[in-house]
């Protein structure tokens, strides 16, 4: 049966399972971590499962918090998209929409759909978080944001996927005047290489290449974004592998760019399916998608066919 006195609970359990810390839960909602950990308990003992056991310093899942996660979190999408609706009905509504992604898509993307919502006076307000796209999926599926605008492969089952476009990797590095010329991969013998976040797309297909090619680099930077390593790059420093999007405004004069042999990656927008309800949600999926397909044309490729929105 259920017991309605328990939904701050699950909240509360939710939360700590994203931050893996009850002090931080207790912070986000203005309350003592005994508070929070009381609810928990009291959780627990209504189902009769253990939900939280202790890491180091912090608290993780149980095996059975896990398994309950995914419907905890379906059950707060869903309760977000009710009170969404109820707010369009009462003819002032404001939505919160919450984003991740990278720094170049945030840049080439999203920046410019916030300023013509913005400019349209559309009632939503944003939180935008900066990740690489392997995290960025992961926040989608744990209900951490409603959208992820994602440059990756293949996406966890139940989660809903929009492309916007493909796009295909480069080599970029500074421009040497009356040097010779040379591939890039070859100035690797004595120039940095640049390299993105272990977990990222582009590091893992740079680690290939240069498995491959049996290249030893003469140094490495790593770095933890796509504009930093460009700005590496810009300071005449360094050979990177970046996606194509990316080089949008950089002074083209200063740079030299080769194609890259290793595959086009999509950019997708990922969200829950009960996302695309709100219709905030739904006008920002379909605002990105239009930039998505300029995005194709800069770079001169065709966009994907896609279904229309749910």
């Amino acid at each position: 049966m259920i017991e309605p006195s328990l939904f701050p609970a699950l909240l509360s359990l939710l939360s700590v399972a994203r931050t893996g810390s009850v002090g931080a839960t207790a912070r986000q909602q203005h309350r003592t971590s005994s508070a929070i950990s009381q609810q928990i308990r009291r959780l627990e003992g209504h189902l009769g499962v253990k939900l939280l056991e202790r890491a180091g310093r912090g608290v993780r899942l149980t095996h059975a918090g896990e398994a309950a996660l995914p419907a905890v979190s379906h059950l707060w999408s869903e309760a977000e998209t009710l009170f969404a609706h109820l707010a369009e009905l009462s003819g002032r509504p404001v939505s919160t929409l919450r984003v991740a992604a990278s720094d170049y898509l945030g840049k080439a993307l999203i920046a410019p759909v916030l300023r013509k919502l913005l400019d349209q006076r559309v009632p939503v307000r944003f939180e935008i978080i900066t990740t690489h796209s392997r995290d960025a999926i992961a926040r989608a599926a744990l209900g951490e944001v409603e959208f992820a605008v994602v440059s990756a492969g293949a996406l966890p089952a139940g989660l809903d996927a929009l492309p916007l476009f493909e796009q295909g990797f480069v080599w970029v590095a500074p421009r040497r005047p009356r040097a010779r010329r040379e591939p890039l991969l070859a100035r690797l013998g004595r120039e940095p290489l640049l390299r993105l976040a272990a977990e990222s797309h582009g590091r893992r297909l740079l680690d290939q290449v240069i498995e491959r090619e049996r290249i030893r680099p003469a140094s490495t930077i790593d770095v933890t974004s796509v504009s930093l390593l460009l700005a590496y790059i810009g300071a005449g420093i360094g050979v990177g592998l970046v996606p194509a999007l990316a080089l949008g405004d950089m002074p083209r004069a200063r740079l030299v760019v080769e194609p890259a042999a290793v595959p086009t990656a999509a950019v997708t927008l990922v969200s829950r399916p009960a996302v695309r309800r709100n219709p905030a949600a739904r006008h920002f999926a379909s605002a990105l998608a239009e930039e998505g397909t300029r995005a194709a044309r800069r770079l001169r490729l065709a966009p994907p066919r896609r279904r229309a929105p749910r």
